[in-house]
């Protein structure tokens, strides 16, 4: 073997077990994917089937979701959506984290799996791949390419490599079929769901199904993704604190996206900090949330834990994953700007006043549950808006929040699904929240909303 056909790098340990057990092809036709689909739908029946019998021959009581999450059940919905990767595992993700906190413990525990457990291509898939798209010779351009993926995620794995001239890239690399199956894996998760009774209310709208599916063929265009990276790098290039790594033009193909390779750990490698560096570090992130969404006009709205690696030696933060970037609604971000003024000046009045003309809240909840709404907000007040750091790590409210929540829920009149960008604002929000409730750091909100504001100016209208 002549060492341009060596694929491994020498400083990586052998391919472990557990290594050959997560090499699993991606079905990559529509045809295969959908009897994915049918064989985890049959299969989760038959299991329901099955305890079903066990239970009458108990004597035991039955309900549709005893029946339906039985830990064997559980394991062929974790397993098959995290064989099929895509926009199947994806959706998952997003619900996971957009819905943590009022899913059902069952479904909340499978769709967490799927944030943290991926597959990913066989040696011979992955050659595949990289043939079609940087030709039968791409491995003379490199000194060595890892086959081992340093990450696996839902829509492509992560290779490290070190090209000829000595630039040690990051090599992102899209499962084959994943961008054509989209629209197909969106409405097949979303069936599966409301087959099982788990779908969100929130979720039951074809406008966010169809927001969803124009967000991830978003995320699988790898030339876009590199256009914003190089953007965040740009706007980020004066600021202390955060790493965004290079893009390699040269290399970069439709299902490659070739960058530098950033070193970095696990950003919960933090909980291990001082609680000074957590606290520094978490404000840092909050600040960035509030510049992107008042001054870049720009947001990346996956705050998966995954998207952000630690250098312990520097305190740097390195941001990944630019394919979530969307722009800011300048009607949103303006009615974000008035809302938070309102509330810095814990004027419940125009706070409610904002939320409606915002389309955050309907007349009819006002009407029908403005006690409950006003106990929201006075909860909300009371812990966003003090001039002192914010225990992210004390959640008390939540609860809270949740009941309040839930019974306003309960009365289907209520019901209204917010403005669409609103939604991709407050995932990158609650998301970016769960990380300091996870470090339990401390920050001042308060001051940090005032800065941003004070320092930026209402974004401009769009063009009519």
């Amino acid at each position: 073997m002549s060492s341009d056909d060596n694929l491994g790098d020498s400083s990586q340990p052998i391919e472990s077990r557990e290594d050959r057990a997560r090499q699993r092809a991606v079905p990559s036709s529509r045809l295969a994917r959908f009897g994915t689909f049918s064989r985890l739908v049959s299969s989760v029946a038959g299991g329901m089937a099955a305890e079903g019998a066990r239970r009458l021959v108990s004597g035991d009581s039955l309900s549709a979701r005893d029946l339906l999450l039985t830990p064997g059940n559980v394991q062929r919905m974790t397993d098959r959506l995290s064989h099929l990767r895509g926009a199947a595992m994806k959706m998952g993700q997003m619900i996971s984290m957009d819905s943590g906190d009022f899913l059902p413990p069952e479904l909340a525990k499978i769709l967490a799996t799927l944030r943290d457990q991926a597959n990913f291509m066989p040696a011979k898939q992955l050659d595949s791949v990289l043939k079609q798209e940087w030709g039968p010779d791409w491995r003379k351009q490199f000194r060595w390419f890892n086959p081992r993926p340093i990450a696996a995620a839902s829509i492509g794995q992560v290779h490290k490599a070190l090209t000829r001239d000595g630039q040690e890239l990051a090599i992102k690399v899209q499962y084959p079929g994943i961008a054509d199956s989209i629209d197909s894996d969106v409405d097949n998760v979303m069936t599966l769901l409301r087959v099982s009774g788990f779908a969100p209310p929130e979720l039951e709208i074809d406008a966010l199904l169809t927001e969803a599916k124009k967000q991830l063929h978003e995320e699988a265009d790898y030339h876009r993704e590199g256009a914003q990276m190089e953007m965040y790098r740009e706007r980020l290039s004066g600021a202390e604190g955060f790493v965004v790594p290079r893009l390699h033009k040269e290399l970069t193909r439709d299902r490659i996206l070739a960058m530098s390779f950033e070193e970095g750990s696990s950003i919960e490698e933090l909980e291990n900090e001082t609680d000074e560096r957590r606290d520094e570090v978490t404000s840092r992130l909050m600040r960035l949330v509030a510049r992107e969404l008042f001054e870049f006009g720009v947001m990346q709205t996956d705050p998966n834990f995954a998207n952000f690696r630690y250098r312990k030696e520097t305190g740097e933060i390195v941001l990944l994953d630019f394919g979530a970037c969307r722009a800011v609604d300048p009607d949103v971000g303006n009615a974000y700007r008035r809302l938070l003024t309102a509330g810095l000046a814990a004027d419940k009045t125009a706070i409610l006043d904002e939320a409606l003309a915002a389309g955050f809240m309907s007349p009819i909840v006002i009407e029908k549950h403005r006690d409950r709404v006003e106990k929201m907000v006075d909860i909300i007040v009371d812990e966003m808006t003090q001039d002192a750091p914010f225990d992210f790590g004390d959640r008390a409210f939540v609860p809270l929040l949740r009941e309040e929540g839930y019974a306003i829920a309960e009365d289907r009149e209520t019901w209204i699904l917010p403005p669409i960008e609103t939604l991709f604002v407050q995932r990158k929000v609650s998301g970016t929240a769960l990380l300091g409730a996870r470090l339990k750091a401390k920050v001042n909100i308060r001051q940090i909303v005032e800065e941003v504001l004070a320092n930026t100016d209402p974004l401009p209208a769009k063009a009519a």
